[in-house]
């Protein structure tokens, strides 16, 4: 079983940074993916990036070039460094992982099987 608990979230003034955690267990460390995800309030849920065990990364179009997705050494934390945060990044934020991992690291949900509970990201203007 795979857990995940994500920690980090909170308010920020548009323009600020935010850094997310997902702390990560259970899961194979030589096989996987994890993910970043958001859903707003009304919305779909949107993949926003993930990383593998090599460290190989893929982004959202919307976030390219302002959050960086990141792991430890130990493999058993995810970060999400978001920088110059938009109204519309408001949202509750998911880390979600699939081990073991068949595919590259993927931003769409349905290649994911175990999620955490979230993390409410609020971005004022």
């Amino acid at each position: 079983q795979v857990l995940l608990v994500e920690s980090g979230g909170g308010p920020v003034q548009a323009g600020g940074s935010l850094t997310l955690s997902c702390a990560v267990s259970g899961h194979t460390k030589q096989s996987y993916y994890i993910g970043w995800f958001r859903q707003a309030p009304g919305m779909r849920r949107e993949g926003v990036a993930a990383i593998d065990e090599h460290d190989f990364t893929r982004y959202a179009e919307s976030v390219k070039g302002r959050f960086v997705i990141s792991q430890d050494n130990a493999k058993t934390t995810v970060y999400l460094a978001m920088n110059n945060l938009k109204p519309e990044d408001s949202a509750m934020y998911y880390c979600a992982a699939e081990s073991p991992a068949l595919l590259p690291p993927q931003i769409t949900d349905d290649e994911y099987t175990y999620w955490g509970q979230g993390t409410e990201v609020t971005v004022s203007s």
